[in-house]
């Protein structure tokens, strides 16, 4: 018999288990309602379920209210005596309060373990949908890729792509001729969206040393899976960093892990919370990779849990894939609230007991309209279920409490400290450095004073009429004889430079024609 996580009761009376079968979680899942109908509570839950299954979840926290896992609920809290009393009333009799193993995360490094990964490993299409480039910047972003790859130049931090992007303006008729136009007006707004990136904090993102994904997929020694929280409530501030970074990491999953068919249990669950933010604006090409991911990722164990208000948020092609699903309550307010409430009864398998859409517009807070799989991956038949109360604690801990988890951590020590290594910043400075050394000691050997043996040959390099007698003189002495002065000589350079063209050939040749016809 398939291991269930235990979600809430449902039934006439909500006396009938309703679960999530750990065979088939990693075929992904969608949890939506409005705000304050109970989303956080339900993700916290699930948290808590796989984690007891041996699961490990990665998971962001938007408002700071999920770091209360770290933590076990209390018979002091308030809504105590009404979580023993819904714990009775869906048949929860194994209902306890404990806390789960977590490990804190936060891109800017303060209230968990830093993340990070390099430019290169992000890779020009999520850079560029992360600075909201146009399809010509994208392509000038790409042409730095290439050549950072083929002039052995590492992007590892932001001060690196700055660095190339410098280099690609100096040199973009050169890149132009075999790459295609690279205006500098493209250079200069990449340049600019990567200041903005730089005052987001994204400086703390890029760089080394990089994650590790088999940091995410730990276990507890008594066999729990770990629970990893980002900290997002800052990163929030940059929806599009927050969106772009979460796409990264199921990207980085996706690539780097084998193959493994359909587990018992998935090796991975991931919660994307405010999934509309992966969607609002994306161009087709970033969908489609959504779209591509989402489908192929369950083969190599990872589930994906989006966390949305409204159904709809999702593309249909991304939407049709995830089978489990809890729906809290849908405020049907306008017309088109209506159609989407409607929209979203529709994908259901039915319940003769009572009107799905009713049912999605009537629960409560805590309560959803649910639908799992069953055996051979078919949708359950929808069941109004109250969600079961939490055994961590509901709401966030303290701060001396997540210092603590920090301090404690198995990865504690391993990604404090920043790692700078040579890369394309460190390369061009040096070539740089280079070039201004070798011009300027090409600058002192012209200006060097001459030996009087070495005259004679300074007069024929310089290209001067030499008689065998050296005059010196000062003032209008010096003069050309031709009375042309400067422009006199610079005028005979370049009628000397078209002689050495096309059209001085031309010339010569119809001059020497002439005179061949005369005789």
């Amino acid at each position: 018999m398939d291991k269930h996580i235990f979600i809430g009761g449902g039934g006439a009376d909500y006396g009938t288990a309703q679960g999530l079968s750990l065979k088939y979680a990693n075929r992904h899942g969608l949890i939506a309602g409005a705000t304050g109908t109970g989303k956080t509570v339900t993700l916290q839950i699930l948290a808590e379920g796989f984690s007891s299954a041996g699961v490990p979840v990665f998971l962001s926290d938007v408002k700071g209210d999920l770091s209360g896992l770290a933590a076990s609920g209390s018979a002091e809290f308030k809504l105590h005596e009404a979580f023993t009393k819904r714990a009775t009333q869906i048949g929860f009799a194994d209902y306890r309060y404990e806390s789960f193993p977590v490990t804190f995360w936060d891109l800017f490094g303060e209230q968990g373990h830093p993340v990070r990964t390099t430019v290169a490993e992000m890779g020009p299409l999520l850079l560029s949908r992360l600075m909201g480039l146009s399809e010509a910047q994208e392509g000038i972003m790409n042409i730095a890729f290439r050549v950072s790859d083929e002039e052995g130049m590492p992007l590892l931090d932001l001060k690196d792509l700055q660095a190339l992007m410098v280099w690609v303006g100096e040199n973009r008729d050169a890149l132009s001729l075999r790459y295609g136009n690279v205006s500098p007006q493209s250079v200069g707004a990449i340049q600019r969206q990567l200041l903005v990136l730089e005052n987001q904090g994204a400086t703390e993102f890029f760089g080394e040393p990089a994650l590790d994904l088999a940091d995410l997929m730990q276990t507890a020694p008594d066999g729990r899976g770990r629970i990893n929280i980002l900290a997002a409530d800052k990163l929030m501030g940059s929806p599009r960093l927050y969106a772009t970074f979460l796409l990264w990491l199921l990207s980085e999953l996706f690539e780097s892990l084998p193959e493994v068919g359909d587990p018992d249990k998935p090796k991975l669950v991931f919660f994307f919370d405010e999934a509309h933010l992966l969607f609002d604006d994306a161009p087709d090409a970033l969908v489609k990779k959504v779209e591509q991911v989402a489908r192929l990722i369950r083969s190599k164990g990872v589930g994906v849990y989006f966390i949305t208000q409204n159904p709809d948020d999702v593309p249909e092609d991304i939407l049709g894939q995830l089978g489990n699903r809890v729906q809290h309550a849908l405020r049907a307010f306008t017309a088109r609230d209506q159609k989407a409430l409607m929209r979203a009864a529709e994908t259901y398998r039915p319940n003769p007991r009572f009107d799905t859409a009713d049912a999605i517009r009537d629960v409560g807070t805590g309560e959803a309209v649910t639908s799992m799989l069953e055996a051979k991956g078919a949708p359950g038949v929808v069941e109004r279920t109250l969600i079961r109360p939490p055994s961590s604690k509901l709401g966030p801990v303290d701060a001396i409490t997540r210092a603590g988890v920090i301090a404690t951590s198995p990865l504690a020590g391993k990604y404090e400290t920043v790692i700078d290594r040579r890369s394309a910043h460190e390369i061009l400075a040096e070539r740089a450095a280079e070039a201004a050394k070798a011009a300027a000691e090409a600058e002192m050997a012209e200006n060097a004073p001459l030996a009087p043996e070495a005259e004679e040959p300074r007069e024929f390099t310089a290209a001067r009429r030499y008689s065998g007698t050296r005059v010196s003189g000062s003032g209008a002495h010096d003069k050309d004889d031709s009375g042309l002065g400067a422009f006199g000589e610079a005028l005979t350079g370049a009628v000397l430079k078209e002689l050495k063209g096309t059209t001085g050939r031309r010339i010569v040749r119809g001059i020497m024609g002439g005179l061949f016809k005369g005789r």
